[in-house]
């Protein structure tokens, strides 16, 4: 039945291949003996998916790898779907983000400002899922990245700046600072209002 809805025996294959195997990568020959099909049944499954974005590619020792855009729109209903372990629902509303890990971020010690975007926060075009401004303890940013990248079932991209930096890249709109702030985003500690004012 699954087969009907998703279009092909070899897409489902696919996704269930790629969806339970983020950040790996495979070729082509490899795919074909993991899942069992005909590898011109594989090549054109591939092209499809490359074409909605679902998938990546990338030329590696003149081989063609292909492995699951992990920022793509739909990886964490379609994950939910295919991959053999749970993954948390997809946050549908930004006051949970901030619900959710506001505590979490300023237990790390040391945060002045933390800002969710990305995949974090629905119709956030952000390439940065987590913008981190402060004296951060290693260790405790580490462990709220793995939490965080588990509860998400994805990988997280996090940027972590002093005050210093993020004060002046702010004050001069520095191209990185104004693309996160500039898209979709969810303020989770200002701790001297430094954004409201801008």
């Amino acid at each position: 039945m699954i087969d009907a809805l998703f279009g092909s025996k070899t897409r489902v294959k696919l996704l269930h291949l790629f969806l339970n195997n983020p950040g790996k990568a495979f070729y082509v020959r490899e795919i074909t003996r993991l899942i069992d099909e005909q590898i011109n049944s594989v090549r054109r499954e591939l092209s499809n998916m490359l074409e909605v974005g679902i998938i990546t590619s990338k030329n590696t020792d003149n081989k063609l790898y292909y492995e699951i855009n992990q920022r793509y729109e739909h990886y964490v209903p379609l994950r939910a779907i295919f991959a053999d372990q749970k993954v948390a629902s997809v946050v549908t509303d930004a006051k949970v983000v901030d619900a959710a890990w506001q505590k979490a971020v300023k237990n790390l010690g040391g945060i002045r400002v933390a800002v969710a975007a990305g995949v974090l926060v629905p119709g956030s075009a952000s390439q940065v899922d987590l913008l981190l401004v402060g004296d951060i303890p290693t260790k405790k940013l580490t462990v709220l990245i793995t939490n965080l990248e588990t509860s998400q079932g994805r990988d997280i991209t996090f940027s972590k700046l002093s005050y210093d930096e993020f004060y002046y890249r702010l004050s001069v709109r520095d191209k990185f600072i104004t693309s996160v702030l500039s898209s979709k985003h969810v303020v989770l500690v200002d701790t001297e209002e430094i954004l409201k004012r801008q």
